[in-house]
Parts: structure tokens; C-alpha cells; sequence
């Protein structure tokens, strides 16, 4: 995609004691090799000073006071706005360091839901760190959405890559509690919103949308179960009747073969890791995490803090660059709507 977006991104730091600070710093080092869209980091500067050391790299930070400075320091140093800081620890998490994660997240969902930046980029949080401290969330996805006054049925987690993107209709729960959370209106309804998000933050005119079952063997006509009779079929024939390019329900353990995935644009899958065992299989180093359905764009990479190799240069940045890049060509797609223009791809 040509063009460039008119406001920065914004990165949230992630736990200090995780891969977070040192994959940020390791994405701007690349900036102008990946061809980067400007950002900025809120807050954390000495933690991303000192984590710019364990892989080696010369990191210059410059201190902003408004996003707007951010786009014009880019090329010469790391923009920080904020004051939120702390301890550089890599692999040993504590409250201090989850209270700072905690801060620059909360800084870096207001600026992109007051407008100030173009999208928000988080890096990766631990959940049981932020819960001593307050947060009360069950992932950042949420809390995103909530800081928007969205829906929580309407921020819809698509895990992208440069092979599949996939979507589970249920995320954070037990194993057991999938078949009850189901139904046949989350279905429709999350469905929707992907088909609708592919439309206008992917440039895909016409998505076609393939539908996991839950039971083995899609249920084998009710002989293994009867989600696929009584909930998934159901949300297909109305999602057709919508006019939305749709298929399934699909045995799950045949839809991610190479040419069954030449027949579709997102998988659908029930669950969270009928979702992502396939993603992190082929896309482990590039998996982006996306939030569809809010009024603003918020990508992550798809992986973990990985405390056990913080600070040792073992981590890859390639995911944190393709969120970087995909937040910002879905923000660029925002601002082409919004004035009327198509961006060139």
C-alpha cells in the first residue's frame, strides 16, 4: 500500500519484564528497512533504554509533548510521551512493573480514542501481573473496547498472518464452557463484524467466510454432537441470507490443509485454540492480533510476554513489526474512507 497516514501510531510498553520493551526498540532500529509507519511509545523510556542494550542496539529516545511531534522526530529517535516509567528487569515480573504496563496502556488507549493517534499497538501484558494490580479484564482486547464504549460482543479477536486469519467465537473461558456460550446470534453477529472489517480495513470486496464446527468430524449429522444442527448451520443460512459469502460448518482438522485454505479469506473457528494452534503453526513469527469491530484500529502482536527469554536477544520482532505495519495500513484504509479516496495497494 502507497500513502502515508496522517497521525502517528501509538505503542502501549507491555510489562517491562517481558520481550515487549526490546521488540519495540528492535522494530524502530528497522524502521526504514520495513518501511515503518511513525509511532510513538507511552512512556518507559529507560526501561526501552536499557532493553535497547541487551540486543545491541544504539537507541536514541526523544521525550514529546503532543503526538503531532512525534511523526516529525520518527526518523532521528524513538518518540516517548509520557512520564510513566520504572525498572528495567527483564524476566522478573513484579507489581511495579505491572503498574507501569498497566499506565502506558491506559495512556495509549486514550490518545487513539481521543483521535490523537492514527491506531494503538499494544505490546504483550501478563494477565495475572495486571490483576494484582486492578485490572480487572480479561485481555486487553476488552478493555480496548471498553475504553470505547463499545460492546463487548463487538470487539472480535482475528488472529492474521501472512497465510490464514482465523476468528474464535469464544476466547477466554474453559474448554467445557464452549458448547454454552455458543449460540447462533454470536455467531451471526461476530461474523458480521469480520465480514464487514475485511471489507473496509483489509480492501477484500468480497470475503468468504469459512465456518468451523465444534465436534469432530463437524458432528458427523448429530452423531457426535448437535452444535452443528441446532446452532452453526443455523448462523450460516442466515449469514447467506444476508448476501454474506460464507461456508460450513467445516470439519475443523481439514479446513487449515494448503488447499483448503486457497478457498477462503477467515476462518471461523469456535474456540480459542481451534483458532490458534493453525495461526501460530504457519505464523508464529508474523501472527498479528487485531481487534475488529471498534471505532478505532488496534493491532498486537500474537505472543506473550515470554519472561523466560526477556533480556536475552533470543526473541524475535517479527510480529511486533507486522502489527506495527498492519496498524498502520488499516488506519490508512480509515483515512481514505473518510475523505473518499482508495489507498494504492
Amino acid at each position: 500500500m502507497s500513502g502515508s497516514i496522517a497521525k502517528p501510531l501509538v505503542v502501549s510498553l507491555g510489562d517491562p519484564a517481558g520481550i515487549g520493551p526490546e521488540l519495540i526498540v528492535d522494530a524502530w532500529a528497522r524502521r526504514e528497512a520495513e518501511r515503518l509507519p511513525p509511532f510513538f511509545v507511552a512512556g518507559g523510556a529507560s526501561v526501552l533504554v536499557e532493553a535497547a542494550k541487551t540486543r545491541g542496539i544504539e537507541l536514541a529516545v526523544t521525550s514529546v509533548e503532543d503526538p503531532t511531534e512525534a511523526v516529525a522526530a520518527f526518523n532521528q529517535a524513538l518518540p516517548i510521551l509520557g512520564k510513566v516509567d520504572g525498572d528495567y528487569q527483564p524476566g522478573q515480573p513484579d507489581d511495579d512493573g505491572a503498574g507501569l504496563a498497566l499506565g502506558s496502556l491506559e495512556a495509549a488507549a486514550a490518545y487513539v480514542v481521543e483521535g490523537r493517534a492514527a491506531a494503538v499497538v499494544t505490546a504483550p501484558i501478563s494477565k495475572d501481573q495486571l490483576a494484582r494490580v486492578g485490572f480487572t479484564f480479561p485481555g486487553q482486547t476488552e478493555f480496548v473496547a471498553a475504553v470505547c464504549g463499545a460492546p463487548s460482543d463487538d470487539a472480535v479477536m482475528m488472529l492474521a498472518g501472512p497465510r490464514l486469519r482465523t476468528v474464535p467465537m469464544t476466547v477466554h473461558c474453559a474448554l467445557s464452557e464452549v458448547s454454552g456460550r455458543l449460540s447462533t446470534e454470536l455467531i451471526v453477529r461476530r461474523s458480521r463484524i469480520v465480514a464487514r472489517a475485511l471489507r473496509q480495513d483489509f480492501g477484500i470486496v468480497s470475503p468468504h467466510l469459512a465456518i468451523c464446527g465444534l465436534n469432530p468430524h463437524a458432528g458427523e449429522n448429530g452423531r457426535m454432537g448437535r452444535e452443528e444442527i441446532e446452532i452453526i448451520a443455523p448462523a450460516v443460512a442466515a449469514l447467506r441470507e444476508e448476501g454474506i459469502e460464507v461456508s460450513g460448518p467445516h470439519p475443523a482438522d481439514a479446513l487449515f490443509a494448503p488447499h483448503a485454505r486457497e478457498g477462503y479469506d477467515v476462518a471461523i473457528a469456535m474456540y480459542h485454540d481451534q483458532a490458534l494452534i493453525p495461526l501460530k503453526t504457519l505464523d508464529f513469527d508474523q501472527g498479528v492480533n487485531v481487534t475488529l469491530g471498534l471505532p478505532v484500529v488496534r493491532t498486537s502482536p500474537d505472543h506473550g510476554t515470554a519472561f523466560g527469554i526477556a533480556g536475552t536477544g533470543q526473541a524475535s520482532a517479527s510480529a511486533m513489526i507486522a502489527a506495527i505495519r498492519m496498524a498502520g495500513q488499516m488506519a490508512l484504509r480509515r483515512e481514505g474512507a473518510s475523505t473518499g479516496s482508495t489507498p494504492a495497494e
